[in-house]
């Protein structure tokens, strides 16, 4: 578990990887559900760590399926929710700039036509 816990918070994006590997590949083999619980948040953690923050969220709500209170997960869901609505936003400004770069090179082909 602690080599699991360093991986995950590794400034590395291939040491965070091989972490989730790791707890994904011992997640299995899990017998108490503590341990489990903290399988699934340290998968939490890492899948956040790497941007795939949906990935992130499935292993929270699993944590919270044996553990509905636990701040440390509470916490991170906070973070997960904040960047998912931050990604949304930009990426519903970058949509919205193509759109508009569309619609104006549409009218420029049109005045020259």
């Amino acid at each position: 578990m602690r080599l699991s816990w360093a991986l995950v918070h590794s400034r590395q994006p291939e040491d965070v990887q091989r972490g989730i590997a790791m707890l994904e590949a011992s997640l299995t083999n899990t017998g108490s559900p503590l341990q489990k619980r903290e399988k699934l948040y340290l998968l939490a953690v890492g899948h956040y760590r790497g941007g795939d923050y949906s990935r992130s969220r499935h292993f929270l709500e699993q944590c919270f399926s044996i553990a509905p209170d636990w701040k440390q997960a509470l916490s991170l869901k906070k973070n997960v929710e904040e960047r998912i609505t931050k990604d949304g936003v930009i990426g519903m400004g970058i949509a919205a700039t193509a759109v508009s770069l569309i619609g104006i090179a549409a009218a420029a082909f049109a005045r020259r036509g």
